[in-house]
């Protein structure tokens, strides 16, 4: 495969909104979230047993490959996948990649090398849909267990799914005991699921982005998931504390709503949530994520609706959580990842965000409550997940059926 050019340029964010005053996403409409076209290029292994990384790897970006005039890291391209979706690292070092497809990898970063995890759940592989998330748990070093979300077939549609399973420790990687947590309610159609997940840092609770399913109104609905940010305890069910825990029903599971598609979730130093998440045409956005605050979808945003047809902005005093952070035009921010390691640690605190249509790296500032504009790296590829390695390093997967994983290290 030939190599695959890189453009990275620093820049300043020229096309983003910062302010209180922000507005959020709005309407149905073209799938910025869904993969490129598939192209011609290698994969990961699926067999059982540890793979060789594709040919390709390595070929364009090898160790120690520089980034653009001024930038503070290097780029390293480590392994090339089939429709890669989401990372996350185990204490050991290694990690695991979700497929789009239904796979579910275990990757050894210093060599690509890959194996396949046994016992993964069939995926409604359509659309958006697919195998989705995978996080670690708190207590993994003593009961090996992990967190997945996919998209299923349900009752004439597909709905996203979140589970619980262990890793077994024998050298075997498999699934055991997967329990489902969660299943979005009602079903609908291939798109908007949404289904990122992060633990909080008192290591009791599991936040599920639930999106709309470009159904719209069920965002302001509390009868029903979508739309969302849930709030549940590792065992699936909703905490007694939870704002509208006393309705009952899937008002009990509710922490926010007013959501479009919230694609990616984290927390800060603090223990404050944020998420980014897709608008309609224009109005990508970064987000505070309050306890029982509506973020406004699709009755407030800053886009417009695909047809043309204008959404009205925030404003104080409508009743709704402004964002922090809004794009016009459009990124598509696939991911959200917050800074803690020492290998950058000017970055210390800070955002990333993926962006899929915007094909960058982005750089948001975070001071507190606030979000201010800072890098913009033009990549050339639509980036689907932003990751923090062991080590402080940052790993990126590009989107798409021969989508890279890269890595990005301090220069010098």
């Amino acid at each position: 495969m030939a190599p695959r050019k890189l453009v990275l340029a620093s820049a300043t964010l020229a096309a983003i909104v910062f302010s209180t005053g922000c507005t959020s996403p709005g309407s149905t409409g073209p799938q910025s979230d869904s993969p490129r076209s598939a192209a011609t290029g290698a994969t990961g292994s699926t067999g059982s047993t540890a793979s060789k990384a594709p040919e390709s790897a390595g070929a364009a970006f090898p160790a120690g490959t520089p980034g653009p005039d001024g930038a503070p890291f290097t780029v390293a391209e480590v392994a090339t996948l089939d429709a890669p979706w989401a990372m996350a690292f185990l204490p050991d070092g290694r990690a695991l990649v979700t497929l789009k497809g239904g796979t579910l990898l275990l990757v050894d970063p210093a060599s690509g090398a890959t194996q396949e995890v046994a016992g993964v759940p069939g995926v409604a592989d359509a659309g958006q849909g697919g195998l989705g998330d995978v996080i670690v748990g708190p207590t993994f070093a003593t009961d090996r267990r992990i967190y997945l979300s996919w998209a299923e077939e349900a009752d004439g549609g597909t709905r996203a799914v979140v589970a619980r399973a262990t890793l077994p420790a024998d050298g075997q990687p498999r699934l055991e005991g997967l329990t489902p947590l969660w299943r979005q309610d009602p079903s609908s159609g291939n798109a908007h699921y949404s289904h990122r997940m992060a633990i909080a840092p008192d290591g009791r609770h599991l936040f599920i982005s639930s999106g709309e399913r470009q159904k719209m109104e069920p965002a302001q609905d509390l009868g029903t998931d979508l739309g969302k940010i849930l709030r549940l305890d590792l065992s699936g069910q909703p905490p007694a504390d939870n704002p509208f825990a006393s309705r009952g029903g899937a008002a009990a599971r509710v922490w926010s709503l007013g959501h479009r598609n919230p694609l990616g979730l984290a927390f800060d130093g603090d223990g404050r949530l944020w998420s980014s998440e897709m608008g309609p045409q224009g109005g990508d956005e970064v987000n505070l994520v309050e306890r029982g605050g509506n973020y406004g979808w699709p009755r407030a945003s800053n886009g417009s609706h695909y047809d043309g047809r204008d959404i009205p902005d925030h404003a104080a005093g409508d009743g709704f959580v402004a964002p922090k952070a809004s794009w016009n035009p459009s990124i598509s921010p696939s991911s959200l990842m917050i800074y803690s390691g020492a290998a950058f640690p000017a970055w210390r605190g800070d955002a990333f965000v993926g962006a899929l249509s915007g094909q960058a790296l982005i750089r948001l500032d975070l001071d507190g409550t606030t979000a201010t504009a800072a890098d913009r790296w033009d990549l050339g590829e639509r980036i689907r997940e932003v990751e923090q390695g062991p080590d402080g390093a940052i790993w990126l997967l590009e989107d798409g059926s021969s989508g890279r994983l890269l890595r990005l290290a301090p220069t010098g």
